[in-house]
């Protein structure tokens, strides 16, 4: 083999051995919002999401494998608010209160940004930041989150629980995904973030 096809052969394989084998984990914030930018009523009622017969759930979560949420939302999934939508999935808490015996099946963590560049480093699918603005906004001012995907349903609560609560940083969006469903006047918007 003459020396400069040997060179690009060797050139090739160091750059397919330097391609990560498995990309970095993304955290995606994904969340039903009212047209008015809530994410729950101000008691924390979610009874106004309407579920969509053509909105694919199990391929939704099968993007994911691990849940990040804050106390509330733990709280919430535990009185069977989230009707078991983190179940099969490794979950992680977020408190500085929650002890790790108050929490069975989940582990507690006081510190989101260590969590997520451990699980950074694991193989696995994407990272679900579930529910909380709260944990949304602290996420988004550590560069933590990758993408956000938002469910606007067609309903004006006045009032409740923001998406994103102040003061927040600003962060620039790109449209990558949108899809309408037309029975239920959801619209889906999936954008990444940077």
């Amino acid at each position: 083999m003459p020396n400069g096809a040997s060179d690009a052969a060797k050139m090739a394989v160091n750059m397919t051995t330097a391609l990560p084998k498995n990309p970095m984990r993304r955290v995606r914030y994904s969340v039903a919002m009212s047209l008015d930018g809530y994410i729950a009523d101000p008691q924390g009622g979610y009874d106004w999401i309407v579920m969509d017969p053509e909105i694919d759930f199990g391929e939704l979560f099968a993007d994911f494998d691990t849940v990040l949420m804050g106390r509330k939302s733990w709280e919430v999934t535990q009185q069977g608010g989230a009707g078991g939508t983190t179940s099969g999935m490794t979950t992680y808490v977020v408190s500085r209160t929650l002890r790790q015996q108050d929490c069975k099946g989940a582990t507690v963590t006081a510190d989101p940004g260590k969590t997520v560049a451990d699980l950074r480093k694991k193989p696995g699918k994407d990272i679900w930041l579930f529910g909380g603005g709260e944990l949304f906004r602290g996420m988004l001012q550590l560069g933590l989150v990758n993408g956000v995907e938002v469910g606007v349903i067609p309903v004006l609560l006045g009032g409740g629980i923001p998406l994103l609560p102040t003061p927040a940083p600003r962060a620039k969006l790109k449209l990558v995904k949108h899809q309408v469903y037309k029975k239920s006047g959801i619209v889906g918007l999936t954008y990444e973030i940077g």
